[in-house]
């Protein structure tokens, strides 16, 4: 089956393992996927990530994070920048999700990185997507 959006595909599968209350999902493995992956991990919204090689693509397997009473610690993901519109902004004009509650995922030319980094670093790029 051909998948159009990947990383759309990779928020779903994880807003659906979350609603499911799933410990793990797996998901196809790419470069893009894997530092969007680091980035929940760092970020502290899933445990961990680990990435299996099956001699095609490979799988990403993503160890959700629940809070107190089995909450989830995502409560919301969005993809912004999709195929059929691409969302670019320059580091003066980086989104704040949720007044800064929230991460959004910039993908610049330095890299797959959250907005807190590419202020930082005053670089713009590609609004893949926001978590908080």
């Amino acid at each position: 089956m051909q998948i159009t959006d990947t990383i759309a595909d990779l928020l779903t599968r994880i807003r659906n393992a979350q609603s499911a209350k799933h410990e793990t999902v797996d998901i196809p493995a790419s470069n893009m996927k894997k530092a969007i992956c680091q980035i929940l991990v760092d970020e502290g919204y899933v445990k961990s990530f680990t990435v299996t090689e099956d001699g095609k693509q490979g799988v990403i397997t993503v160890t959700l994070k629940y809070v107190e009473g089995g909450v989830p610690a995502i409560k919301g993901l969005k993809r912004v920048s999709k195929p059929g519109l691409r969302i670019y902004s320059n580091a003066a004009e980086l989104p704040k999700v949720m007044k800064g509650l929230g991460t959004a995922i910039i993908s610049t030319s330095k890299g797959v990185m959250t907005d807190r980094e590419a202020r930082k670093m005053n670089i713009g790029g590609e609004v893949l997507a926001f978590i908080w």
